[in-house]
C-alpha cells in the first residue's frame, strides 16, 4: 500500500479505517516474519556450536527468555490470523477497538 493512499483518505471514513487496518496488518506481518528469520538464524548458529557450548548457552536466562518469546510469538501469529479474518469481514467492532487503541496510545 502506498503512503499516498493513506494520506489522501478522509479521516473517519470507512476507507481510512481499512487503510489503517491494512497498514497495521502489514507492520505486524513484517515483525512476525522478521522474528521467524531471526529464529532460523539462531537455530543455524546453534548448530555450528560444539555440544558443551550449546549446553552452556541453553542454561542462561537469555535463552529461557528467547524460548518464552518464541512461545508468545506463536500465539501472536494466531491472533494476527484472526485479525486478518476480522479485517476481511470488515467488522465494525474491530474498527472501534482499533480507534480505542489509538486514544490509549498517543504515540501511535
Amino acid at each position: 500500500m502506498a503512503d499516498e493512499e493513506i494520506k489522501t483518505a478522509e479521516p473517519g471514513t470507512e476507507g481510512s479505517d481499512l487503510d489503517q487496518n491494512e497498514l497495521a496488518h502489514s507492520i505486524i506481518e513484517a515483525l512476525l516474519d522478521h522474528t521467524r528469520v531471526v529464529s532460523d538464524l539462531i537455530a543455524l548458529m546453534a548448530q555450528a556450536l560444539d555440544q558443551d557450548t550449546t549446553r552452556a548457552l541453553t542454561l542462561t536466562p537469555q535463552w529461557q527468555a528467547y524460548l518464552e518469546s518464541r512461545r508468545r510469538m506463536e500465539t501472536t501469529r494466531e491472533e494476527v490470523e484472526r485479525f486478518v479474518v476480522a479485517l476481511k469481514e470488515n467488522k465494525p467492532q474491530m474498527n472501534a477497538d482499533l480507534h480505542g487503541l489509538d486514544s490509549d496510545r498517543p504515540d501511535l
